[in-house]
């Protein structure tokens, strides 16, 4: 097969078949095909377009360029979600251990972060001890165990995704759904679950502008899970502001478990009843939104959903006691206000947020950096809230701040004399 002829017929607009698809991936990730023709089709995909069928195909060829799990012994159906990544999300920290308790089977793989925040696995390695490296046989026993577990990917996971990922991100190519989706699909496909729930966040501080573009991408995604036998549903979330109120791992951490005590931001809490509640549905242990809710709050209420974490936890390796009390997770040296004026919150510049914590150590500027769990932001205030002359959030950091850098996040918040529409969190499901 000519992989000129390939690149030609992408260019023209014309669908490639299933074979051809599967060379260019065979090809490229055996090195055989090199980068400057990958480029090319790549760009002419983002100029062109993929139908449904090619991004199932893509999608197909990439999940089975690498291992793909096989979690057939677990007992039960398997149930993952995927968020699209947004400041302040520590979603899986406390919906896995709900919807666990719940009698869900979740074996989840998650990555690290990089650019303006942690991934899951940044955030639990906050836990001192705690282990996301466990064999698969391990893995597997875990959930069979006790319902949850969550683990590194493993590097053989979707070889091809990682090298189309660098080379997109070097090519102006990342910005498209077919391969957006493909990339993402095949990663969570890999991973062996019967059941995807997707949260796609829009907004200033995620990777979809609008909530449109969000529900285009999550339809897409959707389409592929469908292609491939999965029970695939989506959320659709506004990230314009961060979700709940930490930013910064321990931090994440710490509200993740305060609010499986009962005590969470009611945004963050509301995200987490509503997929848990999907999550149910598709695992076939409820029938209906309602009946899974009521679920979800009773075992936060009797504690079931924080002794589920504290088992992972325990399973894992991590400290425990961290969990019971968590001001014994990583503290930064110094805390640090920043004042507020009489007025009501209108907006809050998530990226801008975001990246002063990535500044203070709390994410990667390369995969090599070393993060600092201890940093971050704990906001006081959402957009709509009533501020009065006090503190808008509070900064964590180890190193002593610059008057640059307070003027900075004093700069993140702007506030207005009449009242402000809260916009709601959760928009619809797909």
């Amino acid at each position: 097969m000519n992989f000129v002829e390939i690149i030609e017929k992408k260019k023209q607009g014309l669908a490639l078949d299933k074979n051809e698809i599967g060379f260019f991936i065979k090809g490229y990730t055996k090195e055989e095909i090199p980068d400057y023709q990958v480029s090319a089709l790549l760009m002419a995909i983002v100029l062109k377009g993929m139908n449904a069928q090619e991004t199932a195909d893509l999608t197909g060829a990439m999940l089975h360029s690498g291992d793909v799990i096989d979690l057939s012994s677990i007992k039960g159906i398997k149930v993952d979600k995927h968020s699209t990544g947004g400041v302040g999300d520590k979603t899986s920290l406390a919906l896995l251990p709900m919807v666990a308790a719940c009698g869900c089977k979740c074996a989840k793989m998650s990555g690290r972060g990089l650019g303006f925040s942690g991934g899951t696995l940044d955030k639990l390695e906050s836990i001192t001890g705690f282990n996301v490296y466990l064999k698969q046989e391990d893995f597997i026993k875990q959930v069979n165990d006790i319902g949850l577990a969550i683990i590194g990917q493993t590097e053989k996971l979707v070889p091809a995704d990682k090298k189309l990922y660098a080379l997109r991100d070097v090519t102006g190519t990342v910005d498209c759904l077919p391969l957006i989706a493909s990339s993402i699909m095949s990663k969570k496909l890999a991973a062996g679950s019967d059941t995807i729930l997707l949260d796609v966040k829009y907004g200033e501080g995620a990777f979809m502008a609008t909530k449109e573009k969000a529900a285009e991408l999550a339809k897409v995604m959707i389409a592929i899970g469908q292609a491939h036998h999965k029970n695939t549903k989506a959320v659709l979330s506004s990230m314009h502001q961060p979700l709940g109120r930490a930013i910064g791992n321990a931090l994440e951490v710490q509200e993740a478990i305060m609010t499986l005590k009962g005590q969470g931001p009611k945004d963050f809490l509301d995200l987490l009843i509503h997929s848990g509640a999907i999550m149910l549905q598709q695992a076939l242990i409820t029938k209906d939104i309602k009946t899974g809710e009521a679920m979800l709050y009773e075992v936060i209420n009797n504690g079931e959903a924080l002794s589920k974490l504290k088992l992972m936890v325990e399973y894992q390796g991590g400290d425990v006691s961290q969990i019971d009390n968590p001001s014994l997770l990583p503290q930064a040296k110094y805390v640090t206000a920043v004042k507020g004026i009489k007025g009501y919150l209108a907006n809050i510049d998530v990226l801008k947020i975001a990246h002063l914590v990535n500044d203070l150590g709390g994410g990667r500027k390369t995969k090599e950096d070393i993060i600092n769990p201890a940093v971050g932001v704990v906001l006081n205030f959402k957009v709509g809230d009533f501020i009065n002359n006090e503190d808008l959030c509070y900064i964590h950091h180890d190193n002593p701040l610059t008057k640059s850098q307070l003027a900075d996040f004093r700069a993140a918040f702007e506030t207005k004399d009449q009242e402000v529409e809260k916009e709601p969190l959760v928009h619809d499901l797909i």
